[in-house]
Protein backbone atom coordinates (compact mmCIF):
# COMPACT_ATOMS: atom_id res chain seq x y z
CA UNK A 1 0.00 0.00 0.00
CA UNK A 2 1.26 3.27 -0.72
CA UNK A 3 2.01 5.99 1.75
CA UNK A 4 -0.88 8.00 2.93
CA UNK A 5 -0.81 11.83 2.09
CA UNK A 6 -0.85 13.97 5.32
CA UNK A 7 -1.55 17.78 5.45
CA UNK A 8 -0.50 19.87 8.52
CA UNK A 9 -2.24 23.34 9.21
CA UNK A 10 -0.25 25.24 11.86
CA UNK A 11 3.12 23.79 11.50
CA UNK A 12 5.32 26.04 13.05
CA UNK A 13 4.10 25.68 16.37
CA UNK A 14 5.92 23.62 19.43
CA UNK A 15 3.57 20.49 18.78
CA UNK A 16 3.79 21.15 14.48
CA UNK A 17 7.72 20.72 15.07
CA UNK A 18 7.06 17.63 16.28
CA UNK A 19 4.32 16.41 14.38
CA UNK A 20 6.99 16.97 11.19
CA UNK A 21 9.33 14.56 13.14
CA UNK A 22 6.91 12.03 13.40
CA UNK A 23 5.47 11.90 10.57
CA UNK A 24 9.07 11.68 8.85
CA UNK A 25 9.27 8.79 10.92
CA UNK A 26 6.93 6.56 9.40
CA UNK A 27 6.92 5.14 5.89
CA UNK A 28 3.35 4.49 5.54
CA UNK A 29 2.71 8.18 5.99
CA UNK A 30 3.89 11.28 3.47
CA UNK A 31 3.78 14.88 4.13
CA UNK A 32 1.85 16.45 1.26
CA UNK A 33 2.04 19.94 2.82
CA UNK A 34 2.70 22.07 5.76
CA UNK A 35 0.49 25.53 6.03
CA UNK A 36 2.18 27.92 8.20
CA UNK A 37 1.90 32.00 7.04
CA UNK A 38 4.23 33.05 9.75
CA UNK A 39 7.07 30.01 7.57
CA UNK A 40 5.43 30.70 4.18
CA UNK A 41 7.89 30.02 1.27
CA UNK A 42 10.71 28.66 4.14
CA UNK A 43 11.91 25.01 2.92
CA UNK A 44 10.14 22.54 5.73
CA UNK A 45 13.32 21.11 5.94
CA UNK A 46 14.78 24.14 7.50
CA UNK A 47 12.61 23.48 10.61
CA UNK A 48 12.89 20.17 10.05
CA UNK A 49 15.80 18.59 8.51
CA UNK A 50 15.27 15.01 9.35
CA UNK A 51 12.03 15.30 6.51
CA UNK A 52 13.51 14.10 3.11
CA UNK A 53 11.60 16.53 1.10
CA UNK A 54 11.70 19.92 -0.92
CA UNK A 55 8.25 21.06 0.23
CA UNK A 56 7.73 24.67 1.68
CA UNK A 57 5.36 25.86 4.14
CA UNK A 58 2.32 27.55 2.23
CA UNK A 59 -0.15 30.16 3.75
CA UNK A 60 -3.05 27.86 2.56
CA UNK A 61 -6.23 29.03 3.25
CA UNK A 62 -9.27 26.72 3.84
CA UNK A 63 -10.39 26.29 0.63
CA UNK A 64 -7.03 25.89 -1.04
CA UNK A 65 -6.70 22.78 2.13
CA UNK A 66 -9.91 21.48 0.43
CA UNK A 67 -8.60 21.37 -3.21
CA UNK A 68 -5.29 18.76 -2.57
CA UNK A 69 -5.45 15.31 -2.65
CA UNK A 70 -4.92 14.04 0.87
CA UNK A 71 -5.83 11.55 2.74
CA UNK A 72 -5.55 13.36 6.27
CA UNK A 73 -5.73 16.84 7.67
CA UNK A 74 -4.00 17.61 11.18
CA UNK A 75 -4.94 20.78 12.56
CA UNK A 76 -2.23 22.02 14.98
CA UNK A 77 -4.09 25.67 15.56
CA UNK A 78 -5.07 27.28 18.38
CA UNK A 79 -8.63 26.95 20.20
CA UNK A 80 -11.39 28.76 18.09
CA UNK A 81 -9.70 28.29 14.71
CA UNK A 82 -10.50 25.23 13.31
CA UNK A 83 -14.36 25.72 12.54
CA UNK A 84 -13.32 27.28 8.89
CA UNK A 85 -11.03 24.39 7.62
CA UNK A 86 -13.66 21.68 9.11
CA UNK A 87 -16.16 23.00 7.19
CA UNK A 88 -14.29 23.15 3.90
CA UNK A 89 -12.98 19.65 4.08
CA UNK A 90 -15.57 16.67 2.91
CA UNK A 91 -17.25 14.17 4.77
CA UNK A 92 -14.71 11.40 3.75
CA UNK A 93 -11.11 13.43 4.74
CA UNK A 94 -10.16 12.45 8.18
CA UNK A 95 -9.29 15.40 10.62
CA UNK A 96 -7.51 15.19 13.62
CA UNK A 97 -8.24 18.04 15.38
CA UNK A 98 -5.83 19.27 19.03
CA UNK A 99 -7.38 22.29 19.78
CA UNK A 100 -10.50 22.02 22.24
CA UNK A 101 -12.88 23.22 20.00
CA UNK A 102 -14.58 19.47 19.56
CA UNK A 103 -13.99 17.86 22.25
CA UNK A 104 -17.32 18.25 23.53
CA UNK A 105 -18.73 17.66 20.29
CA UNK A 106 -20.91 14.49 20.43
CA UNK A 107 -20.29 14.01 16.53
CA UNK A 108 -16.85 13.34 17.15
CA UNK A 109 -14.49 10.57 18.40
CA UNK A 110 -12.04 11.32 21.34
CA UNK A 111 -8.79 9.88 20.72
CA UNK A 112 -7.53 8.67 24.30
CA UNK A 113 -7.06 4.92 23.00
CA UNK A 114 -5.83 3.47 26.50
CA UNK A 115 -8.64 4.50 28.15
CA UNK A 116 -11.60 5.11 25.83
CA UNK A 117 -10.84 2.19 23.50
CA UNK A 118 -9.34 2.24 20.34
CA UNK A 119 -12.64 0.45 18.57
CA UNK A 120 -14.56 4.04 18.11
CA UNK A 121 -11.21 5.20 16.17
CA UNK A 122 -10.59 2.59 13.68
CA UNK A 123 -12.17 4.46 10.54
CA UNK A 124 -13.13 7.82 12.23
CA UNK A 125 -13.12 10.89 10.32
CA UNK A 126 -13.53 13.41 12.49
CA UNK A 127 -11.30 12.81 15.92
CA UNK A 128 -10.96 15.45 18.78
CA UNK A 129 -7.29 14.79 20.28
CA UNK A 130 -7.04 15.14 24.31
CA UNK A 131 -5.40 18.04 26.08
CA UNK A 132 -1.90 17.43 27.74
CA UNK A 133 -3.27 18.29 30.99
CA UNK A 134 -6.31 16.26 31.00
CA UNK A 135 -4.27 13.07 29.25
CA UNK A 136 -1.93 12.95 32.30
CA UNK A 137 -5.17 13.45 34.70
CA UNK A 138 -7.56 10.71 33.09
CA UNK A 139 -4.12 8.24 32.79
CA UNK A 140 -4.78 9.11 36.87
CA UNK A 141 -8.10 8.77 37.24
CA UNK A 142 -9.41 5.89 35.02
CA UNK A 143 -8.31 2.77 36.64
CA UNK A 144 -10.64 4.02 39.56
CA UNK A 145 -13.69 4.81 37.87
CA UNK A 146 -16.74 3.79 39.56
CA UNK A 147 -15.08 3.50 42.92
CA UNK A 148 -14.83 6.74 43.65
CA UNK A 149 -16.87 9.29 46.58
CA UNK A 150 -16.55 12.78 45.60
CA UNK A 151 -14.57 15.02 43.45
CA UNK A 152 -11.15 14.01 42.01
CA UNK A 153 -8.57 16.65 42.52
CA UNK A 154 -5.99 16.97 40.08
CA UNK A 155 -2.83 19.69 40.87
CA UNK A 156 -0.94 20.12 37.25
CA UNK A 157 2.31 21.69 36.73
CA UNK A 158 3.38 22.76 33.39
CA UNK A 159 6.23 23.63 31.56
CA UNK A 160 5.84 27.08 29.21
CA UNK A 161 5.79 25.21 26.39
CA UNK A 162 2.00 24.51 26.95
CA UNK A 163 1.49 28.07 26.87
CA UNK A 164 2.09 28.52 23.03
CA UNK A 165 4.11 30.89 21.20
CA UNK A 166 2.22 33.91 21.04
CA UNK A 167 4.06 35.92 23.91
CA UNK A 168 2.40 35.99 27.62
CA UNK A 169 3.23 36.49 30.96
CA UNK A 170 2.57 32.45 31.08
CA UNK A 171 5.74 31.79 28.15
CA UNK A 172 7.91 34.31 29.80
CA UNK A 173 10.66 33.19 30.98
CA UNK A 174 11.81 36.37 32.89
CA UNK A 175 8.29 36.41 34.62
CA UNK A 176 8.66 32.81 35.54
CA UNK A 177 11.86 33.02 36.89
CA UNK A 178 12.05 32.02 40.44
CA UNK A 179 8.42 31.40 40.51
CA UNK A 180 5.40 29.25 40.07
CA UNK A 181 2.25 30.84 38.24
CA UNK A 182 -1.04 29.46 38.94
CA UNK A 183 -4.07 30.69 36.68
CA UNK A 184 -7.69 29.88 35.99
CA UNK A 185 -8.19 28.41 39.13
CA UNK A 186 -11.89 27.70 37.96
CA UNK A 187 -13.65 26.25 35.44
CA UNK A 188 -10.70 25.50 33.57
CA UNK A 189 -11.10 23.82 30.26
CA UNK A 190 -9.47 21.05 30.88
CA UNK A 191 -11.50 20.90 34.21
CA UNK A 192 -14.72 20.31 32.50
CA UNK A 193 -13.27 18.09 29.45
CA UNK A 194 -12.20 15.84 32.39
CA UNK A 195 -15.25 15.81 34.26
CA UNK A 196 -16.88 15.07 30.84
CA UNK A 197 -15.16 12.13 29.69
CA UNK A 198 -14.45 10.11 33.01
CA UNK A 199 -18.05 10.75 34.03
CA UNK A 200 -16.55 12.05 37.42
CA UNK A 201 -16.53 14.89 38.92
CA UNK A 202 -12.71 17.04 38.67
CA UNK A 203 -11.37 19.58 40.08
CA UNK A 204 -8.22 20.97 38.27
CA UNK A 205 -5.66 23.68 39.27
CA UNK A 206 -2.78 24.35 36.17
CA UNK A 207 0.57 25.87 36.98
CA UNK A 208 3.27 27.12 35.02
CA UNK A 209 6.65 27.21 35.73
CA UNK A 210 10.02 28.01 34.26
CA UNK A 211 10.84 24.83 32.05
CA UNK A 212 10.33 24.13 28.75
CA UNK A 213 8.56 21.11 28.40
CA UNK A 214 6.68 18.73 30.37
CA UNK A 215 3.59 17.59 32.96
CA UNK A 216 3.34 16.30 36.60
CA UNK A 217 0.12 16.02 37.90
CA UNK A 218 -0.71 15.36 41.43
CA UNK A 219 -4.01 13.82 41.94
CA UNK A 220 -6.20 13.03 44.97
CA UNK A 221 -8.92 10.07 45.03
CA UNK A 222 -11.49 9.87 47.71
CA UNK A 223 -12.40 5.72 47.49
CA UNK A 224 -15.47 4.52 47.97
CA UNK A 225 -14.82 1.78 50.21
CA UNK A 226 -11.20 0.80 51.78
CA UNK A 227 -8.03 -0.71 49.80
CA UNK A 228 -4.48 -1.67 50.03
CA UNK A 229 -1.78 -0.15 48.69
CA UNK A 230 -0.80 -3.57 47.07
CA UNK A 231 -4.22 -3.85 45.19
CA UNK A 232 -4.10 -0.14 44.01
CA UNK A 233 -0.89 -0.58 42.05
CA UNK A 234 -1.94 -3.87 40.82
CA UNK A 235 -5.24 -2.46 40.03
CA UNK A 236 -2.70 0.49 37.73
CA UNK A 237 -0.45 -2.02 36.43
CA UNK A 238 -3.04 -4.17 35.06
CA UNK A 239 -4.66 -1.32 33.72
CA UNK A 240 -1.89 -0.66 31.68
CA UNK A 241 -0.77 -4.13 30.75
CA UNK A 242 0.36 -3.90 27.45
CA UNK A 243 0.17 -0.35 26.45
CA UNK A 244 3.82 0.35 25.15
CA UNK A 245 2.36 4.86 25.69
CA UNK A 246 2.23 4.28 29.94
CA UNK A 247 4.67 3.08 32.06
CA UNK A 248 3.55 2.21 35.92
CA UNK A 249 6.39 3.49 38.79
CA UNK A 250 7.41 1.87 41.84
CA UNK A 251 8.47 5.67 42.72
CA UNK A 252 6.91 9.56 42.45
CA UNK A 253 7.15 10.68 38.97
CA UNK A 254 9.25 13.49 38.56
CA UNK A 255 8.83 16.27 35.37
CA UNK A 256 11.95 14.64 33.84
CA UNK A 257 10.70 11.42 33.06
CA UNK A 258 7.74 12.79 31.20
CA UNK A 259 9.50 15.38 29.52
CA UNK A 260 10.90 14.45 26.27
CA UNK A 261 9.49 10.98 26.35
CA UNK A 262 6.67 9.56 24.16
CA UNK A 263 4.70 8.33 26.75
CA UNK A 264 3.36 8.56 30.15
CA UNK A 265 4.16 7.62 34.04
CA UNK A 266 2.52 6.83 36.41
CA UNK A 267 3.34 6.00 40.45
CA UNK A 268 3.82 7.56 43.49
CA UNK A 269 0.84 6.33 44.88
CA UNK A 270 0.21 6.61 49.01
CA UNK A 271 -3.04 5.99 51.38
CA UNK A 272 -3.67 6.88 54.10
CA UNK A 273 -4.43 5.14 57.35
CA UNK A 274 -7.94 4.97 56.47
CA UNK A 275 -7.32 3.37 53.32
CA UNK A 276 -9.59 5.67 51.59
CA UNK A 277 -7.55 9.05 50.65
CA UNK A 278 -5.54 8.30 47.69
CA UNK A 279 -2.36 10.02 45.69
CA UNK A 280 -1.84 8.89 42.41
CA UNK A 281 1.10 11.15 40.43
CA UNK A 282 1.83 11.28 36.87
CA UNK A 283 3.56 12.86 34.05
CA UNK A 284 4.18 13.22 31.09
CA UNK A 285 5.48 15.69 27.57
CA UNK A 286 2.55 17.95 26.90
CA UNK A 287 4.54 18.03 23.23
CA UNK A 288 3.84 14.46 22.52
CA UNK A 289 1.79 12.10 24.99
CA UNK A 290 -0.18 15.53 25.58
CA UNK A 291 -0.19 16.26 22.10
CA UNK A 292 1.84 14.95 18.64
CA UNK A 293 2.50 11.53 20.12
CA UNK A 294 -1.23 11.16 21.00
CA UNK A 295 -2.56 12.76 17.72
CA UNK A 296 0.11 10.26 15.68
CA UNK A 297 -1.99 7.30 17.62
CA UNK A 298 -5.55 8.31 16.67
CA UNK A 299 -4.29 8.90 12.89
CA UNK A 300 -2.60 5.77 12.94
CA UNK A 301 -6.18 4.10 14.26
CA UNK A 302 -8.16 5.83 12.12
CA UNK A 303 -6.02 5.08 8.85
CA UNK A 304 -6.21 1.17 10.20
CA UNK A 305 -2.36 1.67 10.44
CA UNK A 306 0.07 0.35 13.05
CA UNK A 307 0.28 2.17 16.02
CA UNK A 308 4.00 2.23 15.86
CA UNK A 309 6.61 3.36 18.10
CA UNK A 310 7.71 6.41 19.01
CA UNK A 311 10.90 7.46 19.63
CA UNK A 312 12.02 10.83 22.47
CA UNK A 313 12.23 13.99 20.94
CA UNK A 314 15.76 15.74 20.42
CA UNK A 315 14.75 18.81 20.91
Amino acid sequence: MSARRIGLVGARGHTGRELLRLIADRDDLELAFASSREWAGRGVAEMAPEIATDLAFEALTPADIAARDVDAVILALPNGAAAPFVAALADETLIVDLSADYRFDENWTYGLPEIHGREALAGAKRIANPGCYATAGQLAIAPLRGRLAGDAHVFGVSGYSGAGTTPSRKNDPAALADNLMPYALSGHLHEREMTRHMGQEVRFTPHVAAFFRGIVATTHLSLETPASLAEIEALYRRTYTGEALVDVLDRIPEVRDGALQPGAVIGGFALDESGRKLVVVSALDNLLKGAAVQAMQNLALALDLPEGAYSSSPL
